[in-house]
């Protein structure tokens, strides 16, 4: 078992009361929650305000890719909010990568806190090597993925999303220290849904992964903190 949790519950809903109840009753069984494009949009920075007010770490999935100054003044007030996590598109390219990376711990120093892990995304787990295609890349997902991981950990990031089944690749062609955040999760017999590739929990840290995003197999439950508690049970 990792010496932390590595759970973080995607809180995917529009309704901030809803969130925050979801969020104080799953705290105990996860490491963190994550707000993403639906609810940030739904309730805004007060939504984070809220949960960090309440002691749950924070993980600000909005995916962030503009020119390198917007970016990083988004990266300082993500900053402000005490988020421990955000995202960026690796796709961004360089310049924007250590924009962010540069912005987050700058304004962390000027908070005396510790700097968010600023991750770089990579590919989404909803494309495959056609949905790529259309959009005129020619490489294979798992060529595409280490390409931008090695792009992102040369601007200066020290962490990464991507599908498990790019792990094994990334985890020996990367510095141990970089921290992977696995979306694409689904325990045993679970839908995958819209994610075109999966692992299960154990098979995911198993293969190298730092944190495990999981949203639907655990909001959709009947009891999602039973739910959480017994994924987190079967990593032991």
């Amino acid at each position: 078992m990792h010496n932390h949790n590595p759970l973080i519950v995607a809180l995917d809903v529009a309704d901030a009361a809803q969130a925050l109840d979801l969020a104080a009753r799953l705290a105990p069984a996860v490491g963190a929650v994550k707000v993403g494009l639906e609810l940030f949009t739904a309730a805004g920075p007060d939504m984070v305000r809220r949960l960090r007010a309440a002691g749950i770490a924070v993980f600000l999935d909005l995916k962030l890719h503009d020119i390198p100054h917007t970016v990083a003044r988004a990266v300082e007030a993500a900053v402000r909010l005490d988020v421990q996590l955000l995202t960026v598109h690796a796709g961004g390219g360089r310049a924007m990568l250590e924009a962010a990376e540069q912005a987050a711990r700058a304004e962390a120093g000027r908070r005396a806190q510790p700097p968010p892990l600023v991750l770089g995304v990579t590919v989404l787990t909803s494309l495959d090597d056609a949905a790529l295609a259309e959009l005129g890349v020619a490489t294979p997902v798992a060529a595409q993925v280490e390409r931008l991981a090695r792009l992102a950990v040369a601007a200066g990031l020290r962490g990464l999303v991507c599908s498990p089944l790019e792990l094994p690749v990334l985890r020996a062609v990367l510095p141990r220290q970089v921290q992977l955040v696995t979306p694409g999760i689904r325990p045993p017999g679970a839908p995958a849904g819209d994610q075109k590739r999966t692992l299960t929990p154990r098979e995911a840290l198993a293969a190298g992964a730092d944190w495990l995003v999981i949203g639907r197999p655990i909001l959709a439950a009947p009891d999602p903190r039973a739910a959480a508690a017994q994924i987190l049970a079967s990593l032991a």
